[in-house]
């Protein structure tokens, strides 16, 4: 794990993050100063300090200063709300699939290999020193089948200071022998076993909780969906995570299955899978019922703007406007494998991209994304799908430290900047063009995880 620190902190220099407002405004500090206590947590945050009063507001005999160079500037952590650790190692696989035949073709194969704990160690530690590397401090992991594996994930984010759910992948059907619980039964042990693992790393859950995860329902039978819901009512604090009307072929062969319900809102709803700790993945294909059921259960919906145009069966732009417009809370999610990239900046921009198609199909009514409102998404969007917006998304006093120092001068393919560039443009292009080369230290509550 990286360095800890072992008194307070303060940083000093341009900050930029996202407001709890309407419309998801940016505030950009070029001269602020957060002071963080040696627990992770921001005690104070002036917004205008010139140089010659930051010494008069941090006391060095107890607070360590960092002064950011005129080159770098702070922001949130990016939060992944949707994202397959086992499929680290065959992103950019099988793109242009329908959704099931990629799932059979490319993915089943593949996470079952997860069987054996020594790849899953390999693949996981790579995978999760990957996405620290690109900024993502906060990640909803979907894990494999495999109870031991799952664990195997939970201890690597506990040990490399990563915020995360994880989740054991519930699977009882449609999936072949050698990639499906070996009952309903076993399914739903495995999950509680998981769940009492990672309660004992994590007891009080600070930086790492089990997340229920039914696949979908294709792959679930209705007892263990049933008993999802009984483990989701009795574990109040549990996050719970599953794909959601993502394309047309998963919609179809889900009404097949299960004819008594005429939306899969109903379907889950019935087995008490949607609530306000719910993050729906993708949500391509809305109902007004539908966005009227999710705005009333407080569920949180995990954009996946990449996957949705690259694998599923179509250019499907997810109705992320109407969403907002609606008070229902959007999160961004990479997706992992089911794309070509798991940089979240990368989810950004593609996001502002279906967005604008979105645009053009609903013939204007669905106006496209903003850059404040498509890193809103990314951050504090992120964290109110999570249910964790009272820890982290945004530097407000109380909150956790989860920041990305970024700094404009390293070597890399970030558009140059130019001498009468403001702060505002310069962070436009970082969004637009950097990447991790960019981003040189990673905080997870206050503690180094990750620095260049």
């Amino acid at each position: 794990m990286g360095t800890h620190e072992a008194k307070a902190q303060a940083f000093y220099g341009a900050v930029i993050h996202s407001l709890s407002t309407p419309g998801h405004d940016l505030e950009i500090l070029p001269s602020a100063l957060l002071i963080v206590d040696s627990q992770g947590l921001i005690t104070s945050f002036h917004k205008d300090v010139k140089p010659g009063d930051v010494d008069s507001l941090v006391d060095t005999t107890t607070t360590t200063l960092h002064c950011l160079s005129p080159s770098q500037f702070i922001i949130p952590g990016f939060i992944d709300t949707h994202n397959h650790a086992p499929q680290w190692a065959q992103r950019g696989l099988g793109q242009g699939q329908h959704i099931l035949d990629w799932l059979s073709a490319i993915t089943f194969p593949n996470e079952g290999r997860f069987r054996d704990p020594s790849h899953a160690q390999r693949i996981y530690s790579s995978a999760i020193d990957g996405f620290l590397r690109q900024g993502i401090t906060t990640a909803s992991y979907y894990g494999s089948i495999h109870p031991e594996a799952t664990n195997i994930l939970a201890d690597l984010c506990v040990a490399k200071g990563q915020r995360a759910f994880v989740g054991k992948c519930n699977m009882t059907r449609n999936s072949p022998e050698y990639y499906r619980d070996a009952s309903i039964e076993q399914s739903l042990q495995d999950t509680e076993s998981c769940i009492a693992h990672i309660r004992k790393i994590d007891p009080e859950g600070k930086l790492v909780k089990h997340v229920l995860t039914p696949r979908f329902a294709i792959s679930c039978d209705a007892e263990c969906l049933a008993g999802l819901g009984q483990i989701a009512a009795k574990n109040p604090d549990l996050p719970i995570q599953t794909h959601f009307n993502e394309a047309e072929q998963e919609i179809s062969a889900t009404r097949e299955l299960f004819p008594q319900f005429s939306s899969e809102a109903d379907l889950y709803a019935h087995y008490g899978l949607l609530t306000k700790r719910s993050i729906l993945a993708h949500c391509c294909y809305m109902t007004p019922y539908e966005f009227d059921k999710l705005k009333e259960l407080q569920c949180g919906v995990a954009h996946c703007p990449i996957s949705n145009m690259t694998v599923g069966g179509g250019f499907m732009a997810a109705p992320i406007r109407e969403f907002l417009n609606r008070g229902i809370k959007v999160g961004l999610g990479t997706d992992s494998g089911g794309g070509f990239s798991s940089s979240m900046l990368d989810a950004v921009r593609q996001a502002m991209i279906a967005s604008h198609a979105r645009e053009v199909e609903s013939k204007g009514r669905d106006k496209g994304l903003k850059i404040a409102e498509a890193f809103y998404l990314a951050t504090l969007g992120g964290a109110e799908v999570c249910c964790l917006e009272e820890k982290v998304g945004n530097f407000a006093v109380g909150k956790e430290l989860d920041a990305l120092v970024v700094d404009w001068e390293r070597d890399g393919v970030m558009t140059m900047v130019e001498k009468e560039d403001g702060l505002g443009t310069v962070f436009e292009k970082f969004v637009m063009t950097g990447d991790d080369r960019n981003i040189v230290r990673v905080f997870v509550k206050g503690r180094v995880v990750r620095e260049v």
